[in-house]
C-alpha cells in the first residue's frame, strides 16, 4: 500500500506518477505546484506579522503631523463623538465580509478520488493513488492543526484516513502533539481503515502509555493486523501491564467460548524483559517474567498459555522436549502404585498439585485459535 516512510515524499511520489496516467499526473502537478504556493504564501505572511509585532512590542512612535495641533480642551470630545457616529453610519452602508474560500488546494484534497485513476486500461479509479495523493498535498501545504482538523472533520472516511498518514510529517504545534485529538478520535470508532492508520508512526511517538496500551487491544478486538502498529517491539518490551491486559482479554474470550485472536501470542511474546534461554524452563521460577508470588491456585484459569517463538506457556513443562529440560519428578523412585495400572506412574509431576490427578492440567489452556482443548489433545 502507498504510505510515507523514512524516504517518504520522493518515494511516494514516484510510486504514484508510477501507477497513474497522463492526465492523472498532470493533474497531480497542479494540485502540488497550488499546495506549495499556498504553504509559500502562508509562511511570508507569518514572517511579515511576526516582523510587525516584534516592531510594535520595541516601541513605535506616532508624531503628530507638523503644523496640527493635537485635539485637547473641550470641543476635542463632542468631534470624536461626531467621528464615531459618521463611521458608523458608513458601516451599515458597506456589506459584511463573506466567508473565504477554501484555497484551491483543499479542493484538490477532495476531488483526488475522481482524478486519480490508473494508467492502465479501463483506467479505473485508484483508492490507494487517490490516498497517496491526499498525503502529498497536505506536506506540500504543510497544513497545521487547524487546517488537518477541519479535513478531518469534514471528510469522508478516506480523506480521515489520509490526515491520520500525514500527521507524522506535518508541523502541529510547538511539540508536535496538537494532531493527538484525531487519533484520539480515531481510536474510537470500529472503522478498521482508520484505527490502522491511527497506530502509525505518529501514535507511537506522541501516545501515553496508557492510550497506547489500548490502541494495541483495540486493533486485536477490530481485526486489525499488530503488523500495522508502529514501534509496537519497542513499547511492549518489559511492559507488565500490557502483559496482564492482554491475559484478562484472552480470558475474557475463552470463557465466552470465543477464539483468542491469533496476533495476541505475538505481542504477549513481545513483552518479555529478557529474552529467555533454552537452559531456563518456560514458565518456571527461573524466568525473570515469571512472579512465583502470582501464581493461581489449582484450577483457576491462569494466564493463557499461546503457541509462539518464545514458547510461553503459563507452568513448567511437564514432558519431555527438545531443546527443553524434563520436570524432574519428585518421587520417581517410589515405584509403581499397586492401584495404578502397569508402567502408570502416581507421582505427580513438577507444579503439579498432588490433590489433581496425574496426567490431568491444573489449569485453562488458552489456544490462540479454534481446535481441540488440552484435555482433548
Amino acid at each position: 500500500m502507498l504510505t510515507p516512510d523514512d524516504a517518504w515524499f520522493s518515494r511516494l511520489d514516484k510510486a504514484l506518477r508510477d501507477r497513474l496516467g497522463a492526465d492523472a499526473r498532470a493533474w497531480l502537478d497542479e494540485a502540488l505546484a497550488e499546495a506549495t504556493a499556498h504553504a509559500t504564501a502562508r509562511g511570508a505572511a507569518h514572517a511579515t506579522a511576526h516582523g510587525t509585532a516584534h516592531t510594535t512590542a520595541r516601541g513605535t512612535v506616532h508624531a503628530t503631523p507638523r503644523g496640527t495641533a493635537p485635539a485637547t480642551g473641550t470641543g476635542a470630545a463632542p468631534q470624536r463623538a461626531a467621528d464615531t457616529v459618521s463611521s458608523q453610519a458608513h458601516a451599515d452602508t458597506v456589506p459584511g465580509p463573506t466567508p473565504a474560500a477554501p484555497p484551491a488546494w483543499e479542493t484538490r484534497f477532495a476531488a483526488a478520488g475522481r482524478h486519480c485513476l490508473r494508467s492502465e486500461p479501463p483506467h479505473h479509479a485508484d483508492p490507494e493513488a487517490a490516498e497517496a495523493a491526499r498525503v502529498l498535498i497536505l506536506c506540500a501545504a504543510r497544513a497545521d492543526d487547524t487546517t488537518v482538523t477541519r479535513l478531518y472533520e469534514y471528510g469522508t472516511a478516506a480523506e480521515r484516513r489520509a490526515v491520520l498518514l500525514a500527521l507524522p510529517q506535518l508541523p502541529l504545534g510547538p511539540d508536535g502533539r496538537d494532531g493527538l485529538p484525531l487519533i484520539e478520535d480515531a481510536l474510537r470508532t470500529n472503522d478498521t481503515r482508520l484505527v490502522a492508520a491511527a497506530v502509525g508512526p505518529y501514535a507511537a511517538r506522541h501516545l501515553d502509555a496508557h492510550a497506547w496500551r489500548h490502541a494495541v487491544l483495540k486493533c486485536l478486538f477490530t481485526g486489525v493486523s499488530v503488523d500495522a502498529i508502529a514501534g509496537l517491539a519497542e513499547r511492549s518490551r518489559g511492559d507488565a501491564e500490557l502483559a496482564r491486559m492482554l491475559g484478562d482479554y484472552a480470558r475474557e474470550r475463552t470463557s465466552a467460548g470465543r477464539p483468542v485472536p491469533d496476533d495476541l501470542p505475538r505481542v504477549l511474546a513481545l513483552t518479555q524483559r529478557f529474552p529467555l534461554s533454552a537452559d531456563t524452563p518456560i514458565g518456571s521460577s527461573a524466568d525473570p517474567s515469571v512472579d512465583p508470588s502470582a501464581e493461581p491456585p489449582v484450577g483457576s484459569s491462569a494466564i493463557p498459555a499461546v503457541d509462539s517463538p518464545a514458547g510461553l506457556s503459563d507452568g513448567p513443562s511437564t514432558g519431555s522436549s527438545e531443546g527443553m529440560p524434563t520436570a524432574p519428578a519428585t518421587a520417581a523412585a517410589a515405584g509403581p502404585s499397586s492401584d495404578a495400572p502397569p508402567g502408570q506412574s502416581t507421582a505427580p509431576a513438577a507444579g503439579q498439585s498432588t490433590d489433581v490427578p496425574a496426567g490431568q492440567p491444573t489449569t485453562a489452556s488458552v489456544s490462540p485459535s479454534e481446535g481441540p482443548s488440552a484435555e482433548e489433545a
